[in-house]
């Protein structure tokens, strides 16, 4: 069984994966920890990867890329409403394996290491600003 899609809930130690294969069909259910992520993806074969966009998915989408695999980041909002269940791990990644395979979803640009660094500074520089003008 081929794997076509995979949604990744991103964690701070255990992701969740949810996988599955051109008809729909679940593949791959697991959890799978940080230090093993990479090693878990190199040996799948090319797919499509979807996961919700947030600093940390940036850094894993860069890293996913290189193995030949096609990442897309989903905005948050948007996958809320494929959630079946009560909100966990499972549901979200199951949830962004869905949304993922819509045709006319939208998605977030990744960024590069410098574009993330410049954003940084300039959040920095807000809260500088937002502090000094309160009161």
């Amino acid at each position: 069984m081929k794997i076509t899609t995979v949604g990744i809930d991103l964690a701070k130690n255990v992701f969740q994966v949810h996988g599955v294969d051109a008809r729909g069909k679940v593949a791959l259910c697991k959890q799978v920890k940080r230090a093993q992520v990479a090693v878990f993806f190199a040996n799948l074969p090319p797919c499509l990867i979807g996961m919700e966009a947030c600093a940390s998915a940036h850094h894993w989408a860069r890293e996913l890329q290189g193995f030949v695999h096609t990442v897309r980041l989903i905005a948050p909002q948007f996958v809320k409403p494929y959630v079946k269940t009560n909100k966990n791990d499972v549901a979200d990644a199951e949830a962004i394996c869905e949304a993922v395979s819509r045709p006319n979803m939208r998605f977030v640009a990744i960024k590069s290491i410098e574009q993330q660094a410049i954003l940084s500074v300039h959040r920095v520089r807000q809260g500088f600003v937002k502090a000094r003008t309160a009161g």
